[in-house]
């Protein structure tokens, strides 16, 4: 009932629709190789395959992976962070407005992220630290560092832009060298990264 009600919902909204829907992990993997959607919007609990699981695969079988939303019911879900190490683009809370849940899939598809400190604090606290000399080899340049600290707090790229003074455009182009250069699929492996190697310590502003 939940998953049929927030489809209906999200396929009002504008410039969203809804190509399929899954019942457990096995399905939505198999739906999302068939229909090739741009975003899935992942629960992390499901029969015979979970979220984690289903993501990991999702992303290492397809050469054109969808972008990945795990949604869930509690913020401090273990499985969440898990998820996120996976490969996801970033999580929702099921108890959100359809609205909200509707502009994280819109911000994921555009190649951001969504990304909530506290579940990235959890994640990384739970593993040793190490410090930021443990980044790649290639070394990000001092600007590059800059983003990749902001990156961490959520900001997204026009505010990262604001924040630096830069154009939106410069922004793109360092957010992929970052990504480049610490070998990350994607936005949210970058800082978990970042937190991982101590370049940004949890609960520390850059």
């Amino acid at each position: 009932m939940t998953r049929s009600g927030l489809r209906t919902l999200l396929g009002m909204q504008p410039g969203i629709a809804v190509v399929g829907e899954a019942a457990d992990g096995v399905e939505a993997v198999e739906q999302a190789r068939q229909l090739r959607p741009d975003v899935v919007l992942m629960d992390v609990r499901m029969p015979r395959l979970n979220g984690i699981e289903a993501t990991r695969q999702l992303l290492a079988e397809l050469a054109e992976p969808p972008k990945v939303v795990v949604i869930t019911t509690f913020e401090n879900d273990g499985y969440v962070t898990a998820a996120l190490s996976a490969g996801a683009s970033g999580f929702v809370l099921k108890r959100l407005p359809v609205p909200k849940i509707a502009e994280a899939v819109r911000v994921v598809a555009a190649g951001e992220a969504i990304l909530f400190p506290a579940a990235l604090r959890q994640m990384v606290t739970a593993r040793p630290l190490g410090s930021a000399e443990a980044l790649p080899q290639a070394a990000l340049t001092g600007r590059e560092e800059e983003v990749l600290r902001l990156m961490a707090t959520g900001l997204s790229n026009p505010e990262i832009a604001k924040s630096c003074r830069v154009s939106l455009e410069t922004v793109k182009t360092h957010v992929g060298n970052v990504l480049t250069k610490l070998g990350a699929q994607n936005r949210t492996h970058a800082v978990v990264i970042a937190y991982e190697t101590g370049l940004v310590v949890p609960g520390v502003a850059g």
